[in-house]
């Protein structure tokens, strides 16, 4: 165990409200950061909504109990009368019921009443990004840390201005109504964590916040799982993307219509690592540009052989619209696949010049930069290789906890 040498080791209490380990930043970030703080000798303890964040057996993690209404097994379930006895419960059930997101603001009103009666237990909170006012009222009593990702501003913008349905528009206004409350809460944090410039320029000017709260960590790449596997030989002109979903935050739709361009040239396959909603926009657009013989969605996939379509690919294709750092271009640069990138929001922070970069909403672009890799093998080798470089220099866990303790520290100074 490798003891971090600025102090005596700390006890951390980290709070994380939905923190899927497979699907979303939130979760990655939650399972690697806690791993590599109780490697540098810190006690960890999670504070967790669903679903299970699958932390390593020595973290120990508290469930908050919640109705979980967006539980794929049991969606928008109907509460008992006896769950909507407890007020909280009664606002989550009201407010998914009216098309809200509810979970930040209930999470953190659960996270306070479990942390009243055991804020001695620890030095520091450490909220992932729930930014609730059951935060705010735990940072009145002991010191408290914040990370912000991304300003949720972007997501919410991009959703509405992507749909023509006035319906629509309303109905991912109403999803975003929990922002005001994130920028009320944020606003009022002195100590604020997030992980790339962009990211903090930007939540700097749409939550009206100082920009000298905020200390920029950069996000590790677990390189004990992504790595070069030079016992699988890599297919020629063969992509992967790991997002299927459907927001238009990810950009899918727009890698799409580059597989379409690029087939009128070269061959290509493209291997999509999840899947696609049902009868949604993505399998539409298949259908309409008329290149479902190209696509693979692979569904769900263990980590082992996520690594291994790594290995299989001839490049990696980031199409987001924005990213607040870009963990799918760390980990693609990680396994030694050359990288195409868009220029949103942190990207080009995390590729730097080990990836090619096309600017976001252009097909024509990325269609371009991927035939420039099929063309050019040799090319494409020597940017996986800088890419590589680049993650075990820039970007380790161990690094971004250091540079959280001393955040840390610091809230700690500040609170006494």
């Amino acid at each position: 165990m490798k003891q971090d040498h600025n102090d005596q080791p700390l006890k951390i209490c980290m709070l994380s409200y939905r923190s899927n380990p497979h699907c979303g930043g939130q979760g990655v970030y939650l399972k690697n950061l806690t791993r590599a703080l109780a490697d540098l000798g810190h006690h960890v303890e999670v504070l967790a909504g669903p679903p299970d964040p699958q932390l390593d057996p020595d973290i120990i993690v508290h469930r908050i109990p919640c109705l979980d209404l967006y539980n794929p097994d049991h969606l928008f379930r109907i509460p008992t009368f006896k769950e909507l006895q407890d007020p909280i419960n009664l606002l989550e059930w009201a407010g998914v019921s009216t098309m809200g997101f509810p979970e930040p603001f209930t999470f953190g009103l659960r996270a306070y009443q479990w942390l009243r009666l055991r804020f001695d237990d620890f030095d520091v909170v450490h909220d992932n990004q729930s930014l609730s006012y059951g935060v705010w009222a735990i940072s009145r009593r002991t010191p408290t840390v914040a990370t912000i990702h991304h300003p949720i501003t972007v997501d919410r913008n991009l959703a509405v201005n992507t749909t023509n349905s006035f319906w629509k528009k309303l109905k991912h206004i109403r999803w975003h109504s929990f922002i005001s409350m994130q920028k009320r809460v944020s606003s009022r944090l002195n100590h604020i964590v997030t992980v790339s410039k962009c990211a903090r320029n930007d939540i700097a000017r749409d939550f009206s916040i100082p920009r000298n709260r905020f200390r920029i960590v950069m996000n590790g790449i677990n390189t004990g799982l992504f790595r070069p596997r030079p016992d699988i030989e890599r297919a020629p002109n063969r992509l992967i993307v790991t997002n299927s979903a459907d927001i238009p935050l990810k950009g899918l739709y727009h890698l799409l219509k580059a597989v379409f361009l690029i087939a009128q040239k070269r061959p290509v396959k493209l291997v999509v690592i999840g899947s696609p909603k049902k009868n949604g926009g993505i399998l539409r657009l298949v259908r309409e540009l008329g290149i479902g013989d190209l696509i693979t969605f692979t569904g769900r996939v263990d980590d082992e052989e996520f690594v291994r379509q790594y290995a299989r690919a001839s490049a990696a294709v980031i199409p987001s619209m924005y990213e607040g750092f870009g963990l799918p271009a760390g980990e693609a640069m990680a396994c030694g696949v050359p990288v195409i990138s868009t220029t949103g929001g942190a990207l080009p922070e995390v590729v730097g010049d080990a990836g090619l970069l096309a600017p976001p909403a252009d097909p024509e672009a990325i269609s371009e930069a991927v035939i420039r890799l099929f063309d050019h093998p040799e090319f494409a080798a020597k940017l996986g290789q800088k890419g590589y470089e680049r993650v075990h220099r820039l970007f380790t866990w161990e690094n971004a906890a250091r540079r959280t303790v001393s955040v840390y520290r610091k809230a700690i100074h500040d609170h006494r």
